[in-house]
């Protein structure tokens, strides 16, 4: 069977006015995971992304450490994340406290986006929404099929930790709320590994942060 290495992005810049670009933090994160794949010879013979500018700056991280990966990056937009500034502006006055809370810190803001993902789950939001839970599921699900109908027999697949986490709930057939319990634990450029054909997708390990594993790294295993 082929392999499957889905990254997620580096950490991106949450709080500032543009969160869709990588911070000095998730560019050496993606370098030192090129590095860690060059240190064992996991080289790859396919490359996609989404569509994000966190995703092709990750995938240059990566490149600059691995010094080895495809010139060209298939891009899919069914591997960008869900637009989680659009869910909260969709709160309207029943659940404006969750709005208030995400802006007091990091913390509380990881703390409302989870409340705020099981109301967009259920179809529970006030406001109109641009994407239905239902039809980011099923993008996931194509980008899925993609990835499993085209080449390569080593993989890498560089998205956001919504996509990796529904991904993830599809092949174990389980329920919304595991995709977005996943969600919450995905650190940045953590790599989650799967055996894949044509027919199927199997998980091997999920949110691995081995080349950030270093004591002296511990301030870059990061969330956001």
């Amino acid at each position: 069977m082929a392999e499957l290495f889905l990254v997620r992005h580096g950490q991106a810049s949450l709080g500032a006015d543009d969160y869709d670009r990588l911070s000095d933090v998730g560019e050496r994160q993606g370098i030192w995971l090129g590095e860690y794949f060059a240190q064992r010879d996991i080289a790859f013979d396919r490359v996609m992304s989404g569509t994000l500018r966190r995703h092709a700056q990750t995938v240059d991280a990566i490149r600059h450490g691995l010094r080895a990966l495809p010139a060209e990056c298939e891009i899919h937009p069914g591997l960008d994340e869900y637009d989680f500034h659009a869910l909260f502006r969709a709160l309207g006055e029943t659940h404006r406290q969750l709005a208030e809370q995400a802006t007091r810190s990091p913390r509380d803001f990881f703390k409302a986006l989870r409340q705020v993902l099981h109301l967009w789950a259920e179809g529970a939001l006030d406001g109109g929404v641009p994407e239905t839970w239902r039809a980011f599921q099923q993008r996931v699900a194509d980008a899925r099929a993609a990835i499993q109908q085209g080449s390569g027999q080593r993989v890498l697949v560089v998205s956001s930790g919504g996509v990796i986490a529904a991904l993830t709930q599809q092949i174990l057939q389980a329920p919304a709320a595991t995709a977005i319990a996943l969600n919450m634990q995905i650190r940045n450029s953590s790599v989650s590994h799967y055996f894949f054909n044509r027919d199927a997708l199997h998980l091997s390990s999920f949110n691995g942060i081995g080349h950030l594993d270093d004591p002296q790294r511990r301030a870059y295993q990061t969330y956001g």
